[in-house]
């Protein structure tokens, strides 16, 4: 995304800029598909942060636009949202594809859930790979041994045990529960909510513009439920997901080399989210709907021994689609080897504030935080990426 093709080798890499339909953008070879569609996203290429540069503070600080301290969870940007605003139907407000990260070196916290707004905020959770052609949602049917009629018969007699339990009903812990069963409740009779879930529904041509693989249907998935009134998705990539091949290019086994990027990470990213911006454009869902590209810091300048690249919190690119955003542009610059910012640093704290922004969220907005103090949504004077809209 911010190429550097006079830079000496080590720097440079393998990899050429080409051209994209903006011409003031080029991107790597690698992303041919997103080369078509450079007017739709516009680049940010200083992000940075100064913490640890391991995954699980990086985690926290994209996921909620903070560092955890203090022993404070703060919410994911996507439970914030369905505590501000809940959810617009029988389907959750925020879904998680394909499952959460699990735990790294540092196995810290990696901001994936509600935090301090408690359970009931936390996300749906798919927990399954929707590229395979038994794909099924685990949490949204019953048992099969359990029938809808029974499942029925089973609410009918918690109603009549809830008539007798009204004084314990009355405490918050009883009614943040009761209202978590009503919501699963309604998921899994849901017939609106098993549409959403049914890739079979789309044609096959659909499906392999968007890659058949678990990124891939992701993003599809991603798309249907967005259309179907979820508020949020996050899709996941990260070698704890389903041991999945990803962009944690150190160049070593069991870490993805640089090839391994060109001819298994790329190709499935590339696919995928430019498919799904095309889609959304085509739909006249795409100025409605945001659409991210994140990630927890950037690779080294350098390439190392291994013939890979390292963590590097001190620069790198994220993007945004739609949601307001005007595309085709790109904000900030860095050096000539991509090692740090020169013109316009954005920390993590203003890409959460960029997506509160674009979803309508008043950035001065408090949050119940623990001990019941009021907690603000971002740190005060924390501003969205004013640059991009």
């Amino acid at each position: 995304w911010d190429m550097k093709p006079d830079a000496a080798r080590e720097i440079r890499g393998p990899f050429k800029p080409i051209r994209t339909n903006n011409p003031d953008i080029q991107i790597s070879e690698i992303f041919p598909l997103h080369a078509k569609i450079a007017d739709k996203f516009s680049l940010v290429r200083t992000c940075y942060h100064t913490a640890a540069a391991v995954h699980d503070t990086g985690h926290q600080m994209m996921q909620t636009g903070r560092l955890f301290t203090g022993g404070v969870n703060t919410p994911h940007a996507g439970c914030a949202l369905e505590y501000l605003k809940g959810r617009r139907n029988e389907l959750p407000a925020h879904v998680v594809l394909p499952e959460p990260m699990g735990p790294t070196g540092g196995n810290l916290p990696h901001g994936q859930d509600a935090g301090f707004l408690g359970k009931g905020f936390d996300p749906f959770v798919l927990n399954a790979d929707p590229s395979k052609k038994d794909f099924k949602v685990p949490d949204l049917l019953p048992p099969s041994e359990i029938g809808e009629v029974r499942l029925q018969r089973r609410k009918e007699l918690r109603d009549i045990v809830d008539q007798t339990v009204r004084n314990f009903e009355a405490s918050p812990n009883a009614q943040l529960m009761d209202s978590s069963f009503a919501a699963a409740y309604r998921l899994m009779t849901s017939a609106k909510a098993r549409e959403a879930f049914d890739l079979t529904k789309e044609p096959e041509k659909v499906r392999a513009r968007y890659g058949l693989t678990r990124f891939g249907q992701c993003c599809l998935l991603a798309r249907r439920l967005i259309e179907a009134g979820v508020r949020f998705v996050t899709i996941n990539t990260f070698i704890t997901v389903f041991d999945e091949i990803t962009w944690d290019v150190h160049g070593s086994k069991p870490f993805t080399s640089i090839q391994g990027m060109r001819e298994i990470v790329a190709p499935m990213y590339d696919a995928g989210y430019s498919a799904l911006i095309e889609d959304l454009s085509q739909r006249g869902m795409l100025d409605n709907t945001l659409v991210c590209n994140l990630a927890e810091f950037g690779r080294t300048p350098k390439i190392n021994p291994a013939g890979g690249r390292d963590h590097w919190p001190q620069c790198w690119t994220v993007y945004f689609a739609g949601g307001g955003v005007k595309g085709g542009r790109v904000v900030g610059k860095s050096d000539e080897i991509g090692a740090y910012p020169v013109e316009r640093p954005v920390s993590p704290a203003e890409v959460v504030a960029t997506i509160y922004h674009s979803l309508g969220l008043d950035l001065t907005t408090e949050l119940p935080g623990p001990n019941g103090r009021p907690f603000p949504l971002v740190n005060y004077g924390t501003q969205a990426i004013k640059e991009l809209f």
